[in-house]
């Protein structure tokens, strides 16, 4: 057990960046039902709001990541009487992408989106966290950042940064009595990996993966990975060495 674990979520103080679609959606309807109140963010008001709709007792709070002082404004809004339980960082963007078709812009807007994004949280909500010495911050990465893979040029690095980010905030974090944890998923069917033209392996939906990502929660964990029959796989591939590494990958992509 590495961070406090979090068993009962009645009137814990939630707040997920990225709650419009995919993981984040699915979380925040998972909290809902667990009792929790909670705090839904992203950039489009409209699926907010909609989701306020379904669950009453939460709240909305539309923020653009790649504006720091807009995520901090957020921040103080939500936390101006209460102190925050539990914030998950799940905005993200995702575009297939190899080198043969290089685009700088894209590029960047996943460093702004799934990296930078996560740096102007920190920026707003680290002094208060200090200052309370308690809490969980919880940046939901990819496997994608395990090791390089085709097609993820531009999303691969943005997740291994927030990978790297999360180990190092453990480190500095965790003796302040702080939870921090980094959540890999495989593939999982969101409107992002709809984009994908090939076959994803263990491929699972949302629901599972909030039901898998809470569960690491509750225990206290501070790698999360699902589902377990392929990122284990993954973890096995970036042990080896570079040679059969990339000749492990080129075979079973076929690229």
């Amino acid at each position: 057990m590495m961070n406090p674990p979090i068993r009962n979520w009645q009137g814990k103080h939630v707040w997920i960046i990225g709650a419009s679609s995919g993981i984040g959606r699915a979380l925040g309807e998972l909290f809902a039902r667990l009792g929790a109140t909670l705090y839904v963010s992203a950039r489009s008001q409209a699926p907010l709001d909609e989701f306020v709709r379904l669950h009453p007792t939460s709240q909305a709070f539309a923020l653009d990541v790649t504006n720091s002082q807009s995520m901090a404004s957020a921040f103080n809004e939500i936390t101006c009487n209460k102190p925050l339980d539990l914030i998950v960082y799940c905005a993200g963007h995702y575009a297939p992408m190899r080198a043969q078709d290089f685009n700088l812009e894209e590029a960047l807007k996943h460093m702004q989106i799934n990296y930078c994004g996560a740096l102007n949280l920190l920026g707003a909500i680290l002094p208060s966290l200090l200052k309370q010495r308690s809490g969980h911050l919880s940046l939901v990465s990819s496997v994608a950042g395990f090791t390089g893979l085709p097609k993820s040029l531009a999303y691969g690095p943005s997740k291994a940064a927030l990978t790297h980010l999360a180990e190092v905030l453990y480190l500095d974090l965790h003796p302040s009595n702080l939870g921090i944890s980094v959540v890999h998923p495989g593939f999982v069917k969101t409107p992002l990996t709809s984009q994908n033209d090939f076959k994803m392996p263990a491929l699972i939906s949302a629901e599972t993966a909030a039901l898998e990502i809470v569960k690491g929660y509750e225990q206290g964990t501070f790698e999360i990975h699902f589902p377990k029959r392929f990122t284990r796989f993954l973890k096995l591939l970036r042990l080896l060495p570079y040679r059969l590494y990339f000749l492990i990958i080129s075979r079973t992509t076929g690229l």
